[in-house]
């Protein structure tokens, strides 16, 4: 068996060891001579599949202490897209705006059923958001981690913890790519006022100009790549 195929073939077999075990995220898996004996496999071959799985986030090497399960994260995903974005960019393809439509299609295509059932809870957390980003705003910049934080707090009223977390990566990746080309410059006072408008909108229970309010906030970012 080619050494690629085993090491694949190791990494099958470990991930049903954690399925049929029934582990998550956190939990210890086998030592790495239990790993060999009970796959039946060279020490190497396991070393290799760890160090994959690892890339993988789907298992955490901690020296010294073990190997966990990891935390399954959709990090390398975010890594991926992002430097594919940032390649094809060289390249002189759309690629950031590509990104960024992916973004608008799944925002705006949300925005209005998160409109007609807002907890209040939630629309309080957004309106805190919207405060703290005209306070940083008149400091001349609002930070990402509170644009973050705003995006991730506008579904989180729908129960999804998969969508959540590919909304948050879409983000994350065209937030990355755009910093790597030192390509994110935006208005503070834009940025502030575009997302007051969309809580604006989701407080009077308007879906259509919630939709309409996230539109033109990814047209500002639109201008931005254009510029």
């Amino acid at each position: 068996m080619a050494r690629g195929t085993m090491s694949e073939e190791v990494q099958a077999r470990i991930k049903q060891l954690i399925l049929r075990r029934r582990l998550v995220p956190g939990d210890p898996l086998p030592t790495e001579a239990e790993l060999v004996d009970l796959l039946d496999v060279s020490r190497n071959s396991v070393r290799e599949a760890l160090k994959a799985l690892q890339a993988m986030r789907i298992v955490e090497i901690r020296h010294g202490f073990g190997t966990y399960v990891g935390p399954l994260t959709l990090e390398p995903f975010v890594e991926g897209v992002a430097f594919r974005a940032a390649v094809r960019h060289h390249q002189g393809e759309p690629s950031l705006y590509e990104l960024m439509e992916v973004r608008e299609a799944l925002e705006a295509g949300l925005i209005a059923a998160v409109a007609r059932r807002l907890p209040a809870e939630d629309l309080a957390v957004l309106k805190g958001l919207v405060q703290r980003m005209a306070e940083e705003a008149r400091g001349g910049m609002v930070q990402s981690a509170t644009d973050r934080a705003f995006h991730l707090a506008l579904y989180r009223s729908m129960g999804n913890h998969l969508l959540s977390e590919v909304l948050d990566a879409f983000w994350a990746a065209l937030r990355r790519v755009r910093e790597d080309l030192s390509d994110d410059h935006p208005d503070p006072e834009l940025t502030y006022r575009q997302h007051k408008e969309i809580v604006e909108a989701l407080e009077a229970g308007d879906g259509d100009r919630a939709v309409e309010a996230m539109h033109r906030h990814f047209d500002g970012i639109r201008r931005r790549l254009a510029e």
